[in-house]
């Protein structure tokens, strides 16, 4: 009864002020203040009021909103610890294992830059050829390559 009361109220203080501003010449302005203040009379008369006076004042229903809270919150932990861990259990076996055999490239034991870059691409005047043989090109990218495969890229 009184929440009904309080939404009456609100909507004729909603329509006063929607007259004052239709008295100063701002019709849109006014058409929607209006719009606005019969909101809660409409929810009064559609019993919408009540229902949710109803749900607000049961101890049972605010548990049931707590138990689903809880339930949120432990879903999205779930979720949080997957991606962190790296997915499933069988994701994270194919990782380890791929990690012990792929760990280094064969071809990464020599540094790709220092001594072994004089033997590949350059003349003995000291400069650069222009093009580099087809290994050693590839031999360049093993280092990149066993790094992006240790971490499962």
């Amino acid at each position: 009864m009184i929440a009904e009361t309080i939404c009456s109220a609100v909507s004729a203080a909603g329509l006063g002020i929607a007259a004052v501003t239709a008295y100063r010449r701002r019709f849109l302005t006014a058409a929607r203040i209006a719009a606005y203040a019969l909101v809660p009379v409409g929810l009064v008369l559609t019993g919408t009021v009540e229902w949710i006076s109803g749900i607000a004042f049961r101890p049972s229903v605010w548990l049931g909103f707590g138990l689903l809270g809880a339930a949120w919150l432990l879903f999205m932990a779930t979720r949080a610890v997957e991606r962190r861990t790296g997915g499933t259990r069988k994701e994270r076996r194919a990782a380890a294992r791929s990690a012990r055999h792929d760990a280094v490239a064969p071809a990464a034991s020599a540094p790709s830059l220092g001594a072994g870059a004089t033997d590949r691409g350059s003349e003995p005047g000291g400069r650069v050829r222009g093009k580099q043989s087809g290994g050693a090109s590839g031999d360049d990218f093993s280092d990149i390559e066993a790094i992006l495969k240790k971490h499962g890229i």
